[in-house]
């Protein structure tokens, strides 16, 4: 199973947009998009709702519980 960090990155590169444009899109910042991907920290609610909403995938897709 896709981890959290791994799923945001990828989803990020096929967009080919950078830590700070994501950061920006879901009003947080490059360092907190930095520590998401690294498993550094993770989300909130909202954010996680933020980002399926930008990338157009279920939050699950987004945490990894499902490949589609």
């Amino acid at each position: 199973m896709i981890s959290f960090k791994e799923r945001l990155r990828e989803l990020r590169h096929e967009r080919n947009i950078t830590q700070s444009e994501l950061g920006k899109l879901v009003n947080t910042s490059k360092m907190a998009i930095s520590h998401w991907e690294k498993g550094h920290s993770e989300p909130s609610i909202s954010q996680l709702l933020s980002l399926s909403e930008y990338f157009e995938v279920s939050v699950d897709y987004l945490i990894g519980k499902t490949d589609i």
